[in-house]
């Protein structure tokens, strides 16, 4: 292994394409650069496992400009990881041979598993040692990923196919949203999680760490700061902050929304079944201590390639 490189790592998500780079020094590392562009896969075809002609269009038009961050920054090796809504897709082979041919960069198309895998390594190198029954959670457009651990290790993990994008395609949303579809997205949680309440009966979860996505959102939101602007290895939210976030948050309009301090654009829709989500989980689960960091699957991709 070259031991002083500059690593580039794309994560091409449901809804933004991420991109990481690094200096690698040994077993240090330096970020130079991180960054999203939205690519919103999963609009108008992520219910019909399809991705859209302009689907295809957005994902070339973010990779041509991190491509050109990649060169500026001159890094010498770059990793392009695909997730849930190119993983489930039926026509993700003429994605992928699209991208190649127009953009020059081969995707790898990981699998949920993989992908937890990846966001547990991400937290590791931010935390270093975690408690026993922390629960990790990266909430994402296409699908939600779930690590428990123990001694410092992956106990159990699952990704559960229920990204916010699927739930805006499935739901329809009203503007604000009302009492009725406030309770049929939380009865769709509920049903569709049944392996993490069976996981997790009887054992008390000691901390959720919650990765990069909505959780930015939501601490940006509470320190008021513009989205992308403070980073973040870790940050704890208080239960009554969170609380303050969601009742302000849930009940108002997509304008109000759009005006708030901290709101990510990106975010500005799927942050409502997302919030109805993490509440969930806090109240079925018990959950006392909540951390926010912006370590996940980028993080994880360079952790693997420092380690390997």
């Amino acid at each position: 292994m070259n031991l002083n490189m500059r690593l580039a790592v794309i994560d091409l998500g449901t809804n933004t394409s991420n991109l990481l780079v690094a200096e690698i020094k040994n077993e240090n590392f330096d970020m130079l650069y991180q960054g999203k562009i939205g690519v919103k896969l999963g609009k108008g075809g992520i219910h019909r496992n399809q991705l859209t002609n302009e689907a295809f269009e957005r994902a070339k038009k973010a990779f041509l400009a991190h491509k050109e961050k990649i060169q500026e920054l001159q890094a010498n090796e770059v990793k392009v990881i695909a997730t849930s809504a190119v993983r489930d897709a039926a026509n993700k082979t003429e994605f992928s041979n699209y991208l190649l041919e127009q953009t020059g960069l081969q995707l790898e198309i990981i699998s949920g598993d993989r992908e937890a895998e990846f966001i547990f390594k991400g937290v590791q190198l931010a935390f270093g040692n975690l408690p026993n029954n922390t629960l990790i959670l990266d909430i994402g457009g296409g699908s939600n990923e779930f690590i428990q651990t123990q001694n410092n290790q992956v106990h159990w993990k699952e990704s559960f196919p229920l990204g916010m994008a699927r739930v805006l395609e499935q739901f329809q949303l009203s503007d604000p949203i009302t009492k009725d579809e406030i309770e049929a997205v939380e009865n769709y949680f509920r049903s569709g999680l049944t392996n993490l309440w069976k996981q997790l009966k009887d054992q008390k979860v000691a901390q959720l760490v919650g990765c990069a996505g909505a959780f930015d959102t939501i601490t940006d939101l509470i320190d008021q700061t513009a989205p992308g602007t403070k980073a973040r290895q870790s940050q704890e939210i208080s239960l009554q902050n969170f609380q303050d976030v969601c009742e302000r948050v849930i009940y108002s309009t997509k304008k109000q929304r759009e005006q708030m301090i901290g709101m990510e654009p990106l975010r500005v829709e799927m942050i409502i079944p997302a919030l109805i989500f993490i509440r969930h989980i806090i109240n079925e689960l018990g959950i006392k201590t909540v951390i926010q960091t912006d370590f996940a699957l980028r993080e994880g991709v360079l952790s693997e390639w420092i380690n390997h």
